[in-house]
């Protein structure tokens, strides 16, 4: 299987790319999100992928950040959603914007994806709210980096502290995330979790 594609960016298409790498050109399909943020024409780009493979094809997915590859692995798990709307719900929503609207359960923000029509969307942040792993939260943080080995120490522990206390993480760690904002990058755990707990409590 491959993982990841390093190699320079010979064309891109409506709804995916090819990456030339080492004289082998490889077809990679893409969310309108990802081929917006690609480099220029001829210049290197590195891809995080995704096979599927077909009793007919084999099909690349490819994504600038792990943790959106990480999402649209994680939107499949849910009845009804294929790789076509997963990659449209990546194109309209960001990590970020798809973590919050998981943790607030708000159907509308994910019903903005073509394809999502109200029971998909209510289905999608059902389904999610305790699967939803730390991804996006990057982009509410500031300085947290999207992945949870990213993320500072104390931030780390915070969520860990109110994911105990019984709280979902997605909604953990977009509080912590919110901690962090408001405190900075050297935020103590103590000061987080009562941030966090004030959040949550909201």
């Amino acid at each position: 299987m491959i993982g990841k594609l390093k190699g320079l960016i010979d064309s891109v298409d409506e709804d995916s790319l090819v990456v030339d790498v080492n004289g082998v050109g490889y077809v990679v399909a893409a969310s309108a999100r990802t081929l917006r943020n690609l480099p220029r024409i001829a210049e290197a780009v590195t891809l995080y992928i995704e096979t599927q493979v077909r009793e007919d094809s084999i099909r690349l997915f490819g994504f600038l950040a792990v943790q959106e590859r990480d999402w649209f692995r994680l939107l499949q798990t849910v009845q009804g959603v294929g790789a076509k709307v997963a990659l449209a719900i990546l194109g309209v929503l960001s990590s970020a914007d798809l973590a919050s609207a998981i943790a607030r359960q708000d159907k509308a923000m994910v019903a903005r994806a073509p394809g999502v029509g109200p029971k998909l969307a209510a289905r999608l942040v059902l389904e999610l709210k305790d699967k939803a792993p730390l991804l996006g939260v990057s982009d509410l943080g500031g300085d947290i980096a999207g992945a949870p080995a990213g993320l500072p120490q104390p931030a780390q522990d915070a969520v860990l502290a109110l994911v105990n206390l019984g709280y979902a993480r997605p909604q953990a760690s977009l509080a912590v995330a919110k901690g962090v904002a408001a405190l900075g990058a050297e935020a103590q755990t103590a000061a987080l979790i009562r941030l966090g707990l004030k959040e949550l409590a909201q």
